[in-house]
């Protein structure tokens, strides 16, 4: 994963395909704040998967509490782990960049979950021997209020297609 920031298309689909080649056995967890507008796009692609894919695919909507779903992920035995979460890209609202955990202290999310999300990921590595990775998005405005703004909405689409592609 070289982390550039990206269109849906292009890089990150070949980033995902790489990840999720060997994939058996796959968390998709949604993270943020609905509350927050475009902080909530990890949680409404995690909605829009629903329905779209195989029994292999655990989807959570964890919004800003991702540590209260470490047992349930654990019990699951992931060979795999995507968090998806708005994150401060400094790139065109609705850009996407794939970030490694050796990456994760130079992403800070935009999110209010309460454990930062590089621990979240150490633990569940140790725990689980998952490949893990964070799918950031640029949010355009993460302010108080409900729904994604329309650029997010369109990301957010473009996103699920994608993975409802590519997961197992």
């Amino acid at each position: 994963m070289k982390g550039q920031s990206t269109p849906v298309k292009g890089e990150i689909e070949d980033e995902l395909r790489i990840l999720l080649s060997d994939a058996e056995r796959v968390v998709v967890a949604g993270i943020g704040n609905p509350l927050r507008k475009d902080d909530s796009v990890g949680v409404a692609i995690v909605r829009r998967l629903r329905g779209r894919v195989s029994q292999s695919v655990y989807l959570i909507e964890c919004e800003t509490v991702p540590e209260s779903f470490m047992k349930s992920i654990i019990e699951f035995s992931p060979t795999h782990i995507l968090l998806i979460d708005a994150a401060i890209l400094g790139q065109e609202p609705g850009s996407s960049k794939l970030v490694g955990t050796d990456q994760l202290a130079n992403q800070p999310a935009v999110s209010t979950h309460a454990l930062p999300l590089q621990i979240f990921c150490r633990y569940l590595v140790e725990t689980t021997g998952a490949k893990i990775a964070v799918l950031g998005i640029q949010p355009k405005d993460a302010g108080f209020g409900e729904g994604l703004t329309m650029k997010l909405k369109k990301t957010a689409l473009d996103l699920t297609d994608l993975l409802s592609r590519m997961l197992p």
